[in-house]
């Protein structure tokens, strides 16, 4: 376990092959890239679930708000961006305590110049406790673990005051912002392990 409490995957140094938590044991049987930390559980898209959003079709292990508007989003760029799919790609966030995926998250790969941007996005039914920071993190920590990748950004509206606080709990630093074409205040955030 780092120090973050990510546990990631049978496959990896770090298995959590002695959780005895169900959850995790049945998603580590389907998908052994899964990542888990303390309370969630970062699991690849399937085609199926990808289908399920595109077309309305509520599944059992979703929460009752999932999915916003922004994780519909992904799943139609499937299809243009099949990286996205792939370990280094968009995972759902399941809570591990109920079974229920609560959000999403995930990179946008592959990198360039050594950088690859995360995106986030957690339900509002289960905002305020600290899960987008921990996704977060625990995302970040694999990303970097990619040979290939330096540092990991993200781009947000300033305005949006809780995106910004994810990121600065996250261990995210502002390295510049500008205006955008409707006059909003965007910032880039970046993680690097030199900024440690």
């Amino acid at each position: 376990m780092s120090s973050s409490g990510l546990l990631q995957g049978k496959c990896r140094a770090g298995s959590p092959s002695n959780d005895k938590d169900p959850n995790v044991s049945r998603i580590l049987a389907n998908d052994p890239t899964c990542l888990i930390t303390d309370r969630l559980a970062l699991r690849s898209w399937t085609r199926a679930e990808a289908a399920a959003v595109l077309d309305d079709h509520r599944q059992s292990d979703w929460a009752e708000d999932f999915p916003s508007e922004n994780d519909k989003v992904i799943p139609a760029l499937f299809a243009d961006h099949p990286a996205w799919l792939g370990v280094y790609g968009q995972r759902l966030i399941m809570e591990r305590a109920t079974g229920l995926v609560v959000g999403s998250i995930g990179l946008f790969w592959p990198p360039e110049d050594g950088q690859v941007e995360i995106g986030y996005g957690v339900v509002t039914s289960r905002r305020g406790l600290g899960y987008a920071a921990e996704a977060t993190r625990a995302l970040t920590e694999f990303a970097l673990a990619a040979p290939e990748v330096r540092a990991v950004l993200a781009n947000v509206e300033l305005a949006n005051t809780a995106s910004v606080r994810v990121l600065e709990k996250a261990g995210f630093d502002k390295v510049r912002e500008e205006r955008g074409a409707e006059g909003e205040r965007l910032a880039c955030y970046r993680f690097a392990p030199g900024l440690l």
